[in-house]
């Protein structure tokens, strides 16, 4: 079951709180926009190179290349990068900056509700 402070929380709030706290937002804006924009690089850069590849043209390769080089390793940094800081939701941002309820607030309103 979805907290229901997600469904409170807007993009710009989001995307504020993954500036200003630890790890990356899993299900916002900011890894969604990032799996976009590393797809659309990598159909736009595997076009570029199948047009150079037919056209014959050595030195359009070369260049082409060179970008594939340099996406790979922005990508291989990026990842890296998340995978040292870690993917985290909004709502544990939100409780480490002490927006949310903490765990124990929590835990007090399941077992409320519970009973």
């Amino acid at each position: 079951m979805r907290n229901p402070i997600s469904n409170n929380v807007s993009s710009t709030t989001a995307v504020l709180l993954g500036a200003l706290a630890s790890g990356v937002n899993v299900c916002g804006p900011t890894w969604s926009l990032l799996k976009t924009a590393f797809l659309t690089l990598g159909v736009c850069l595997a076009s570029m190179l199948a047009l150079a590849f037919s056209s014959s043209d050595v030195i359009m390769m070369i260049h082409i290349l060179i970008f594939v080089l340099i996406s790979g390793t922005l990508f291989l940094l990026i990842s890296s990068f998340l995978a040292q800081i870690g993917l985290v939701s909004v709502e544990q941002q939100m409780e480490e900056m002490g927006l949310g309820p903490s765990k124990e607030e929590k835990n007090s309103e399941e077992l409320d509700k519970k009973s």
